[in-house]
């Protein structure tokens, strides 16, 4: 089955997070997400995540399996497949995934790692810490 492109206007969009709406705390969830409003704690979700222009995202982390950018994102962002960071964007904070792109216009301050194999990372996969045994 083919993938479906990317949601320019919110097509593919299953909740929305409205542009005078405040929220804070962990958010995790399996399809598609679009903040346009604000949002403050971690992201750890299966499904895409847009972040509308206008809208303002602070967060230790946020795994995503895509993550489409416009808006204003402190904190860095962990993607399976995708990070797309559009003309509007403003990214402060490391991004990790095995494609991205970045359009012009765009302000990223931040470490990017491309990963090899999108088929082989797996961010939601508990890291074990540096030194410490396997199997632990």
């Amino acid at each position: 089955m083919p993938k479906k492109p990317h949601a320019t206007r919110g097509e593919d969009v299953v909740t929305v997070l409205a542009p005078d709406t405040s929220l804070s705390g962990s958010l995790s969830f399996d399809s598609s997400l679009m903040i346009r409003g604000s949002f403050e704690g971690d992201i750890d979700a299966k499904g895409v995540l847009y972040v509308q222009e206008g809208a303002s995202v602070s967060a230790g982390k946020i795994r995503a399996s895509n993550i489409y950018v416009a808006g204003t994102v402190r904190g860095d962002l962990e993607a399976v497949d995708r990070i797309e960071l559009r003309p509007s964007a403003k990214v402060y904070g490391n991004v990790r995934s095995s494609r991205l792109r970045i359009a012009d216009g765009v302000i990223f301050e931040g470490r990017c790692e491309m990963l090899r194999s999108a088929e082989a990372y797996d961010p939601f996969a508990e890291r074990r810490e540096e030194g410490a045994p396997e199997g632990r």
